[in-house]
């Protein structure tokens, strides 16, 4: 299965166009390790995006540094009310409490409000350089991914990202990551994910399932 889907990826004319140029330089990735899972997140703040229903034109991605677990969501405002509501509900709420984030200097990130959000719940910032955004490598990879599979997904329809988005997410998240050599969601939550081949294909997760 995985030959056939190398090959149809090489004869898929969208995919070709789209895909990265190996010829250009590579950008400085500035690696930070983290030595357990939802310690450690990278966000930011992608757009303005083609015009999509409710006026929503941005993207708030956010990706774990350990188990490379993504989240992304798009916005029609990006205050840091806006900010502090995506943490709590896709973070905190979800997988506790982090101890550091890694954002860029926007002023979503380094108002009153949402560094006073940080204070309440010990939540550590580390700060990427001003105008070199490479500095929060984790997001910016994560953003490449996105927006890449986004590209070959919607040309000619662009306005349709928001509801792609979930599909994106979770083929990054099924998907082995180079990096670790585990998909997102098997390191989230200890056991691949049932994807939709797995139903027409037998498999022992389905049928140790299956058995009452």
């Amino acid at each position: 299965m995985l030959h056939d889907s190398a090959e149809y990826a090489k004869k898929c004319d969208r995919c070709q166009r789209y895909k990265p140029v190996p010829n250009l330089p590579a950008e400085v990735y500035h690696q930070q390790n983290s030595p357990w899972p939802f310690m450690q997140w990278a966000i930011d703040l992608v757009g303005p995006l083609p015009p999509a229903p409710a006026k929503k034109e941005m993207m708030i991605v956010t990706t774990d540094y350990f188990t490379k677990w993504i989240k992304a969501e798009a916005l029609s405002s990006t205050k840091e009310a806006d900010v502090e509501r995506f943490i709590w509900k896709n973070i905190i709420c979800r997988f506790g409490c982090p101890q550091l984030l890694v954002t860029d200097n926007g002023s979503q990130f380094i108002g009153k409000q949402i560094t006073t959000f940080f204070a309440k719940y010990k939540i550590k910032q580390h700060l990427s350089t001003p105008r070199y955004p490479q500095g929060n490598g984790q997001a910016e990879a994560s953003n490449k991914v996105i927006l890449d599979c986004l590209k070959k997904m919607l040309e000619g329809a662009e306005g349709k990202w928001v509801d792609e988005l979930p599909g994106v997410l979770w083929a990054y998240r099924t998907t082995k990551r180079r990096s670790t050599g585990e998909t997102p969601f098997s390191l989230t939550y200890g056991a691949e994910a049932i994807i939709p081949p797995h139903i027409t294909v037998p498999s022992i997760s389905l049928e140790v399932g299956s058995v009452d």
